[in-house]
């Protein structure tokens, strides 16, 4: 057992999980959704619907539990109005391009997910004895913020007009359209605003940061940075983050939004640097091109204390969850 699933046995035992019905995953091979299959395969009894776009990756992923009689995988895009005929009891919508070449290169697709995507699972749900749904969000609905930390009345600047605002504007209206099938036809939606995530199991193709630094580190190179690594972030361990998403399934406000974030974990993209250079052996070097660090030092600090007064907390700090990501 690796540390990872040792991880998960640690969480999974101090949560409240859903025991009888069927629960839908989204996004199901991705690094949040993998972490919440993985929980309630080994501590729920419900039956487990892992929907993904890549039935090969997820035949990878999902080895353990693929012949188990629990374990379903779908393979559907959620663009896509579902053609089934099982009733989910519960949905976790996770699946997002949340990945920065996904921005550049395939706005449209992102904006349908994140928009057609939500509208296909609730529709399908409202007519398959849908109990409750976590709409996976993200921090970055706050925009570029004035420096204060991030409450979930907070509101700061996005400029829309840039193919980038993709992902935070479709993640912006996603969560009022979450709140419109709240308020019209009584659908129990809880909205989770997840921090910088990091975890095993991220694809060759993830291009953030930490992935490409860990991805650098273990491949024994030095890690090489373009900038000075100014930004100030949250950041949370993808078990910790699953565990409060799953916490919100069970015990949020339905129409609510929750920040998910680790408040010990706040450092700068400099600092997680030297921290996997350091578990790695390795060493960071400085590459700052003359005009390539005009990007202002941008602080994206998450309060808490709504989510912690559900009963919730995070179990793990960064270098032990940098450590248990890289030896998994």
């Amino acid at each position: 057992m690796n540390p990872y699933q040792q991880d998960i046995h640690q969480v999974a035992s101090q949560l409240q999980l859903p025991q009888d019905g069927n629960i839908l995953i989204t996004g199901a091979t991705g690094l949040i959704g993998g972490t919440l299959v993985d929980i309630l395969m080994m501590h729920s009894h419900c039956a487990v619907y892992a929907m993904g776009r890549n039935s090969q990756r997820a035949a990878q992923r999902f080895e353990a539990y693929w012949q188990n009689a629990r374990f379903h995988f779908i393979e559907h895009d959620v663009c896509n109005p579902l053609t089934l005929d099982v009733d989910f009891h519960y949905i976790i919508h996770a699946a997002s391009n949340a990945s920065p070449n996904f921005f550049q290169q395939s706005p449209v697709e992102v904006m349908k997910s994140n928009l057609t995507g939500l509208c296909n699972l609730v529709e399908y749900g409202m007519k398959h004895q849908l109990r409750r749904m976590v709409y996976v969000s993200s921090g970055e609905v706050y925009g570029e913020g004035d420096g204060s930390i991030f409450t979930e009345q907070s509101s700061g600047y996005i400029n829309i007009l840039s193919p980038r605002a993709c992902y935070p504007s479709s993640k912006r209206a996603a969560e009022t359209l979450c709140a419109s099938y709240c308020q019209e036809y009584g659908v129990e939606i809880v909205i989770a605003r997840p921090c910088h995530t990091y975890g095993p199991y991220f694809t060759e193709n993830d291009n953030r940061v930490y992935a490409q630094f860990i991805r650098n580190a273990l491949k024994g190179e030095d890690i090489v940075m373009k900038s000075k690594g100014e930004q100030y972030r949250s950041w949370i361990y993808v078990v910790d983050c699953a565990a409060a998403i799953l916490t919100l399934l069970m015990k949020g406000q339905s129409g609510e939004a929750y920040n998910v974030a680790n408040a010990e974990s706040n450092i700068t993209i400099y600092q997680l640097a030297q921290k996997i250079a350091t578990l790695c052996q390795r060493q960071v070097m400085m590459d700052i091109q003359e005009g390539g660090n005009t990007t202002p030092i941008t602080k994206a600090v998450f309060s808490t204390r709504k989510l912690e007064q559900l009963g919730w907390k995070p179990l793990f700090n960064m270098d032990e969850g940098l450590e248990h990501t890289i030896r998994s």
